[in-house]
């Protein structure tokens, strides 16, 4: 439809609304017109002026039939009238009571006829007197005076009301009369004329409308339902749609009544909030790696391998959960290689960065499509073998990207330019058997540190490397101080965090396929070793019967820790109050192998599991992450328990169970 034809059917619209509202009006006026003619004072005035003239006509018909004058009040004599009394009476008063009783029985005797103005007989009264005993009277003369009647009030419909004074029409001639009306009703032809051609108008218009309105073919519904715009608009409503459903709040909560007595305690369990699964992308994938966002404490991410039974969709991709959207990912970004690690860079929310199995460093945008927005090239100045760590470490205006692949090399990124490493440290040993590469598999730098740093390697040894030259350290990897104790690689290393009034940043973590978890104190790097040193683990946690494929500290209880198992186990450790066996140990899903394990940033009451299964589980561990004041004396004491115990316990046994388990 042109733009010319809208702007003539809308002044078309326009124009019928207008004549349509002036009809209303018009009829509305005559209706109110009639109304008051009907009602008004002037009607209500000439039915009471006419009823007044009737009565008075009659009245003074009556009067001028009686032979004497009617008092205007009945039985009341009038004034000056004298009235007999009983007692002795004179002569002239019997005189004149034998003549008042003649005259009464000549009325009591006659009839009286009263006769109308026009000659008709309206009423013949005949009254027979009886015969009656007179008393002897005598004549008093008593001057009586009349009192004033009380005033009667009568309310009717003009009471109270003003008098609207109306033209005389006394002066309208019949002529004048004729042509008023002849005017209206060529005036009401005209009117309804008008009215027959605006609704020939209006039909004439909606004719047109439903012409314009018409059904869409098929061609042109698949090219609306497949337009950028269109499909864009679906993917923000639906998700806002969900997110609403999702919202776990109870709107009909009745805060008048008590918590229920039912509800179990927190302290000691953990429990299950939701899993993230989706059919269409995560289907016969595994979960390598997660990350909770820096910013909004609803989003994780989740790295993804490849699916075997898929072959044209990409090899990995990289699922952004929300804890309000439960059906489907916020985002999905593909890659065209596995991806083993990933990381929400903390000074910039939009960014997620992918460590992939070919060595490539991939960074998405969430303000951007699925494919990565900048990603290194496939050279020699990077990685060339799987990048299975990587952490961004400095400040918000001086930060760096760090990764590590399996062919000892770590690399540092600027997050801006991913076209080459701004640094290369190769990590070397040269006291390997067959090569001097080490094989890197788990990476962590301490808090508030950016130059020094752990490495877990395939052979199960544990190193410390420097990305600079410092007092007493050369850049590069440390070879004489070896933390020694695991017997296969190392699966997981993270440093306690640095909070509370406690400093235990000098402890670490470290997690193996010789389902052990080791905690190791490090060396200050101001006194490095001159000769080959094996550093022991202070303890070792022996409950797992399985690999241990990830272990976190608490991000802000100083003697929690988590585990997870290729058996689907996460354990939940508390030094204070047990070195032996775990405080809750929850089977999660169907059984199968956990990958990772992640805490929430905040405040660490979540914890976000990646299974083998392709899902991402989020358990709530409730106020076990709500640590006491005493909570860091009673860590220093255990701490101080376990080094007065002297060594780690069963390094050796520990290997040949290892053995005899394969």
């Amino acid at each position: 439809m042109s733009e010319k034809r809208r702007a003539e059917i809308e002044a078309k619209r326009a124009k019928l609304a207008e004549l349509r509202k002036a009809r209303a009006d018009r009829q509305k006026a005559d209706a109110e017109r009639r109304l008051s003619d009907a009602t008004g004072p002037s009607g209500a005035r000439r039915d009471v002026d006419d009823l007044v003239n009737v009565l008075i006509g009659s009245n003074s018909r009556v009067d001028s039939a009686a032979d004497t004058p009617i008092s205007s009040t009945p039985g009341t004599p009038a004034l000056g009238q004298s009235i007999p009394l009983p007692g002795p009476s004179s002569i002239l008063s019997g005189r004149l009571s034998r003549q008042s009783d003649a005259t009464s029985d000549r009325y009591s005797l006659g009839t009286t006829l009263i006769q109308s103005q026009n000659g008709a007989t309206e009423n013949v009264i005949e009254r027979e007197m009886t015969p009656r005993i007179v008393p002897d009277l005598i004549d008093i003369e008593q001057e009586l005076f009349e009192l004033p009647q009380k005033e009667r009030v009568i309310y009717n419909k003009e009471v109270q009301t003003m008098e609207i004074e109306t033209e005389p029409t006394s002066g309208v001639t019949e002529e004048e009369m004729r042509e008023r009306i002849l005017r209206e009703r060529d005036a009401e032809a005209e009117r309804l004329a008008h009215e027959q051609q605006l609704e020939a108008e209006s039909k004439q218009l909606d004719e047109e409308i439903a012409q314009e309105i018409r059904e869409m073919t098929e061609e042109e519904k698949l090219s609306i339902f497949s337009a950028p715009e269109f499909l864009d608009f679906v993917e923000q409503s639906t998700k806002i749609i969900q997110r609403a459903l999702n919202d776990n709040y109870d709107y009909i909560r009745d805060y008048t009544i008590g918590t229920e007595s039912g509800t179990e305690a927190s302290e000691g369990r953990v429990k299950c909030v939701c899993s993230f699964y989706d059919e269409r992308h995560t289907k016969n994938r595994s979960i390598t790696d997660i990350d909770w966002s820096p910013k909004y404490p609803e989003l994780s991410c989740a790295s993804y391998n490849k699916n075997p039974a898929a072959l044209n969709e990409p090899d990995g991709i990289v699922a952004v959960w929300n804890l309000h959207l439960l059906e489907r990912p916020e985002f999905i970004f593909h890659s065209q290689s596995d991806v083993l690690s990933v990381a929400f860079s903390p000074f910039h929310s939009n960014l997620i960065f992918g460590g992939t199995y070919s060595g490539q460093i991939l960074l998405w945008d969430t303000r951007s499509r699925h494919l990565p927005v900048l990603k290194t090239p496939l050279s020699a100045a990077g990685h060339t073998h799987p990048v299975y760590a990587m952490q961004m470490v400095g400040t918000q205006n001086a930060h760096n990207l760090i990764t590590s692949s399996t062919d000892g090399t770590v690399c540092s990124w600027l997050v801006d330019m991913l076209a080459q490493p701004q640094e290369t440290l190769e990590l070397v040993h040269a006291g390997h058997n067959k090569t001097s590469e080490v094989a890197i598999t788990a990476l962590n730098f301490p808090d508030n540190e950016t130059t020094t740093f752990c490495v877990g390697t395939e052979e199960g040894n544990i190193y410390q490397a420097n990305r600079y030259d410092r007092a007493g350290a050369k850049a590069g990897l440390n070879p004489y101080d070896v933390y020694k104790g695991h017997s296969g690689p190392v699966m997981g290393l993270h440093f306690h965090p640095l909070v509370g009034p406690v400093d235990f940043s000098d402890l670490f973590l470290s997690c193996s396929v010789d389902w052990t978890v080791k905690l190791w104190r490090a060396k200050s790097l101001a006194k490095p070793s001159t000769t080959v040193n094996h550093v022991a683990p202070l303890y070792s946690f022996d409950e797992a019967d399985d690999y241990v494929y990830d272990v976190k500290w608490h991000p802000t209880h100083p003697a929690v820790f988590g585990t997870v198992d290729g058996a689907g186990k996460f354990d939940l450790w508390n030094l204070n109050h047990d070195t032996e066996v775990p405080v809750v140990s929850t089977s999660v899903g169907s059984g199968r192998a956990l990958n990772k394990l992640r805490w929430e940033r905040k405040d660490g009451r979540r914890a976000a599991l990646g299974g083998s299964d392709g899902r991402l589980y989020i358990y709530d561990i409730g106020d076990m992450a709500l640590p006491r004041e005493s909570e860091w004396t009673d860590m220093q004491r255990a701490v101080a328990g376990i080094i007065g115990g002297g060594q780690a316990n069963g390094v050796a046994d520990d290997s040949a169970r290892v053995v005899a388990g394969r």
